[in-house]
């Protein structure tokens, strides 16, 4: 069964970035670990100005500050269906949230190697 495309709205297209930025505020104000990444990602942007790091350098953590919220974000939204689905504690339950909870810590630690990558360097030819 085939569904035929809508044509193109800009009213559509402009409600749809409505509905992201909902769920972004809801990210934050809801979400403690998003809180704490976006301070994170704050005093990096201001450490690597501080340090005038390279635009190379610059890519390197706008890329990992993103990976860490798009990661907290996605377990977010899968932590959000498993309480939809169940209120019971589900073996299978813990596993999907356990996996996505493991996914941020990876880009976490991902991120905090690329700063100290970047950053380290920096900091001791200052002492």
């Amino acid at each position: 069964m085939s569904k035929e495309k809508e044509p193109f709205s800009l009213k559509k297209r402009i409600k749809s970035f409505e509905y992201s930025f909902a769920g972004l505020v809801h990210l934050f104000r809801l979400e403690h670990n998003a809180r704490i990444h976006a301070i994170a990602a704050i005093l990096v942007v201001i450490a690597g100005c501080m340090l005038e790091i390279s635009s190379m350098e610059w890519v390197a953590i706008v890329i990992c500050i993103g990976l860490v919220l798009v990661t907290e974000t996605l377990n977010t939204s899968i932590e959000n269906i498993c309480d939809h689905l169940t209120t019971d504690i589900h073996p299978h339950i813990k596993i999907i949230k356990d996996l996505a909870s493991g996914a941020v810590l990876i880009s976490a630690i991902t991120a905090v190697v690329v700063a100290l990558i970047i950053f380290l360097p920096k900091v001791l030819s200052l002492i």
